[in-house]
């Protein structure tokens, strides 16, 4: 007979409430905020649908029976997956402590397509971006040194808000922005800074300095320009509308391109100028080089040219 959540909390002194259960999880697996927050918001849908169903003691079908109501909803593959994860996550830990059988064992996501999801810009369009930049101001200025950093270094926006001044160092003949990448708790890892980007860095820096901030080693490498905010750290969110601001501006508005496409576009433009997937892959920080594999067949399947070669044969084409 399956334990009842209902009795787990009415029986277990310790526990009296779901949510109780929830933070004891949370304090066992020592989440970071962001991952907690994730997993929060995952276990209070659930709980919001089984509270709908009138269902007080949930077995493996309820959980089933979630998955196909978000994809019912419309919701993502990835949140789709995510919310999954983490209740088999809190089952796995609830059946090892002895509160509730883990019914959300093997029950699986949702299937994930292997291919980005954000559009990449050309050399061209790279190029385009820069140049429509206005660098008469402090502002563009700033926003110029975040662009060029990002397309040569494949920076992810987090990165580019982590980044402290103290960070730029030299290592070897060359300029290094140390770097907390995702899941990382410090700067260990190192992105080259090349001449165009550290030339745009330091007349940023420059410009920021004669209108009265404060350059420490400790200070934001990109800070806002905003009268309230003047100088203090940048958003991922404000990072991602000025990249949006800019595409614009050239006239690429669409939900494929984002600021995360800099990255993409880092990733693409080595690989088509010489750079290897071993080289990619160290560039753009991924553990598994099966992550970066992904770029080189996307690039492989743009080289294959079978349908113009079908073409050629059924049309009499040279």
């Amino acid at each position: 007979m399956e334990t009842s959540l209902a009795s787990v909390m009415q029986t277990t002194p310790a526990v009296k409430s779901v949510q109780t259960l929830f933070d004891n999880w949370i304090d066992y697996i020592d989440a970071a905020p962001a991952t907690a927050a994730a997993y929060t918001r995952a276990i209070r849908q659930f709980r919001n649908y089984l509270d709908l169903q009138g269902i007080t003691a949930p077995q493996r079908a309820d959980v089933l029976a979630f998955r196909e109501s978000l994809k019912a909803a419309g919701r993502k593959p990835a949140t789709v997956q995510a919310y999954i994860q983490s209740i088999r996550l809190f089952f796995q830990w609830t059946e090892q402590n002895g509160l509730y059988n883990n019914i959300a064992a093997h029950v699986k996501g949702a299937k994930l397509e292997q291919e980005h999801k954000r559009d990449y810009l050309t050399a061209r369009q790279a190029g385009k971006l820069l140049i429509s930049v206005d660098r008469s101001t402090i502002g563009g200025k700033r926003d110029y040194a975040i662009l060029v950093t990002m397309l040569t270094s494949g920076l992810r926006t987090i990165e580019i808000v982590r980044a402290d001044i103290g960070d730029m160092r030299t290592v070897a003949d060359f300029l290094a922005l140390y770097v907390q990448g995702k899941g990382r708790e410090e700067k260990s890892e190192y992105v080259k800074i090349v001449e165009e980007a550290e030339s745009a860095i330091r007349e940023y820096l420059k410009a920021r300095r004669e209108q009265g901030g404060i350059l420490q080693d400790t200070s934001p490498l990109f800070a806002s320009v905003a009268n309230r905010n003047c100088f203090k750290r940048l958003t991922t969110r404000s990072i991602s509308r000025l990249v949006k601001k800019h595409l614009r501006d050239i006239g690429i508005d669409d939900r494929r391109h984002t600021a995360h496409s800099l990255r993409h576009t880092a990733a693409t433009l080595n690989l088509l100028n010489g750079g290897t997937v071993e080289e990619t892959q160290q560039l753009l920080r991924h553990s598994n080089i099966n992550t970066t594999m992904i770029y080189s067949h996307a690039l492989e399947r743009a080289k294959n040219n079978s349908e113009k070669n079908i073409a050629s044969a059924i049309f009499g084409k040279h």
